[in-house]
């Protein structure tokens, strides 16, 4: 038995006040934790973009490694991580962004991506789109060609989608 895209709303909850005072964070988990919304979850993201153009998929530290390496699983595509800083070793590329609620930095191998690849950006969220407009920047910074983006939710209320707007992006579920 699969769900539709409103069924999977059922399974993500609100915590108020997480990770800081004043911010409403959308947990994933009882998704995750739900054999059948994750199968649906992961077969409705593959199906949202022409996957004949995508050769990795690229998954952003740390929900977003969740779903992506299931993603590449189901596409039989290799997985790229997109880290927090000092989690991998060897030569790496890294791009401060501003976030909701401060400023991060993202990193990435200076060889993950093989020179002219297409890459598939995904995460749990979109939110102010200043992780994802990241993650694109270093997939394109050593060589890779970032052929869209796909997230779980959108909370549109950030207007993240503006972040992006130079890519193909879909969210499964939006909340306003």
């Amino acid at each position: 038995m699969s769900l539709s895209e409103t069924d999977l709303k059922r399974f993500i909850q609100n915590v108020s006040d997480f990770p800081r005072e004043g911010i409403n964070f959308k947990d994933i988990s009882p998704l995750l934790g739900d054999a059948t919304a994750f199968a649906t979850a992961v077969s409705l993201m593959a199906h949202s973009f022409e996957v004949e153009e995508v050769e990795y998929v690229a998954g952003i530290e740390a929900r977003g490694f969740i779903l992506g390496s299931a993603l590449a699983n189901l596409l039989n595509l290799g997985f790229i991580p997109i880290r927090k800083p000092g989690k991998l070793p060897g030569e790496i590329v890294a791009q401060n962004y501003n976030l909701e609620y401060g400023e991060s930095s993202l990193e990435m191998q200076s060889y993950a991506v093989p020179k002219g690849s297409n890459v598939l950006i995904v995460d749990d969220i979109l939110a102010t789109g200043g992780t994802a407009k990241s993650a694109a920047k270093l997939v394109e910074r050593i060589g890779g060609r970032v052929v869209g983006f796909v997230f779980l939710a959108s909370l549109e209320f950030l207007n993240g989608r503006k972040e992006i707007a130079n890519y193909p992006h879909h969210a499964l579920l939006t909340y306003d």
